[in-house]
């Protein structure tokens, strides 16, 4: 993998200081020097593609190329090309991620929201996750082993403007993934998010909203049905969400 020419701007929703964001530092600058970690102060996992546009974006300078920022993962992307870098970077890297951003995942998730942005600005991106077993240790020497041939790849086969790439890591060792995948992405039966009532210490009702991943529909062909198989989900990801065959039926009624 040559990424000697590149400017590499690094960024997450797990926070500057998570495992998953070092490790991806750590391995990227094997391959370029030119590296900057722009991430949350802090966990933001779930925050989609929200930007910050009511409160104030903080920003906590590390050293010259690592920054803080009080705000989501949309404030960390356009922060770091507008305001922080010292010139375009002309790849983004999103993640390593703690778990999985599969199927509707890509809906919630502040780790594919960076590089959704990133895409909107024009810089080739890529969102990367490492699937875990609950209960069991993250297994980052999967994604620590695949990510330069994922990398190499995805830059060889030279991304279309409006897309992305997003990549999950399987949930084993390195040495038990059976493959690497470029799949559809699926969709999990409805019900993976559900609120939990609870009452707190005046009597008063509060709610915790709980992911629990409703189990089918990992059809062959898709990021669910990689990750079942144990290979290395690799999935294009365009912005454009026009439902063409809806627009074809709708036109009928509409004239």
């Amino acid at each position: 993998m040559d990424l000697s020419n590149h400017k590499i701007l690094i960024t997450n929703d797990d926070g500057i200081h998570a495992e998953g964001i070092q490790l991806l530092e750590r391995v990227v600058r094997q391959y370029c020097d030119d590296v900057w970690v722009i991430a949350p102060d802090e966990e933001r996992s779930g925050a989609s593609h929200s930007v910050s546009m009511h409160v104030p974006v903080r920003v906590r300078k590390v050293d010259d190329r690592h920054f803080a920022l009080k705000g989501t993962p949309t404030d960390c992307a356009i922060m770091a090309i507008h305001e922080l870098m010292d010139g375009a970077p002309t790849l983004l890297l999103s993640g390593i991620n703690r778990g999985a951003n599969l199927a509707e995942d890509l809906t919630y998730s502040g780790t594919a929201a960076a590089a959704m942005e990133g895409a909107l600005l024009g810089v080739p991106s890529i969102a990367l996750s490492q699937v875990f077993t609950p209960g069991e240790d993250v297994p980052w020497q999967t994604a620590e082993r695949f990510l330069p041939q994922v990398i190499d790849g995805i830059l060889k086969a030279e991304m279309a403007d409006g897309t992305f790439v997003n990549v999950n890591f399987p949930p084993v060792g390195p040495d038990e993934v059976t493959g690497l995948h470029v799949v559809d992405q699926g969709q999990r039966p409805p019900g993976s998010f559900t609120p939990e009532g609870r009452v707190d210490g005046r009597g008063a009702p509060y709610y915790w909203i709980r992911l629990r991943y409703t189990r089918g529909a990992a059809d062959e062909g898709t990021d669910l049905g990689a990750i079942a198989e144990n290979a290395v989900s690799i999935c294009p990801v365009q912005l454009n969400m026009t439902a063409l065959p809806l627009k074809d039926r709708l036109r009928r009624h509409f004239r």
